[in-house]
């Protein structure tokens, strides 16, 4: 996480929120960064590093041509008293048509679901979200993943002290 040269711990480029618990929960098929709507109370927050985003998902709001971030709480920001903003309302997402469609299919026809996965400042300062492409996982699915996690840390240690 880059902060500002001006010591003043805002956070110019790099990480703000992640959602560890998507890649628990989901086996991510794909990711993609969009673009997200946001007030300036909102950017300011999250320069912040204030977020959450471990309820939030994306979907489709009336029209079929937009995609909607639900559930992500950014809070206030306390020095802007008149011009607050809604701390868990839905936001816009940002991607071209033909991204929306591809998304919205595999949602309908493979039962699939539209995760965030983390939000950052890009190199230019702006704010992008990571959204996965997931399909939920269960119970012996995960107990696989963990499995196969201490099994790749066993090998990597016995590497380490014989080599």
């Amino acid at each position: 996480m880059a902060k500002d040269k001006g010591g003043s711990g805002l956070i110019s480029v790099g990480r703000v929120a992640e959602n560890r618990r998507a890649r628990h929960d989901y086996f991510i098929q794909d990711t993609i960064e969009v673009g997200i709507v946001l007030f300036g109370t909102e950017v300011k927050s999250l320069r912040l590093g204030r977020a959450n985003i471990q309820d939030a998902y994306a979907g489709r709001k009336g029209d079929l041509t937009e995609l909607w971030l639900y559930n992500v709480y950014i809070p206030e920001y306390s020095p802007a008293k008149h011009f607050t903003h809604e701390t868990r309302r839905p936001r816009k997402l940002l991607l071209h048509k033909r991204e929306i469609v591809r998304l919205l299919n595999a949602v309908n026809r493979d039962g699939m679901t539209i995760v965030p996965l983390s939000i950052y400042f890009n190199d230019q300062g702006r704010a992008k979200l990571s959204l996965g492409l997931a399909k939920g996982k269960n119970a012996v699915d995960k107990r696989e993943t963990i499995k196969e996690r201490d099994w790749n840390r066993q090998k990597q240690r016995v590497l380490r002290d014989r080599g």
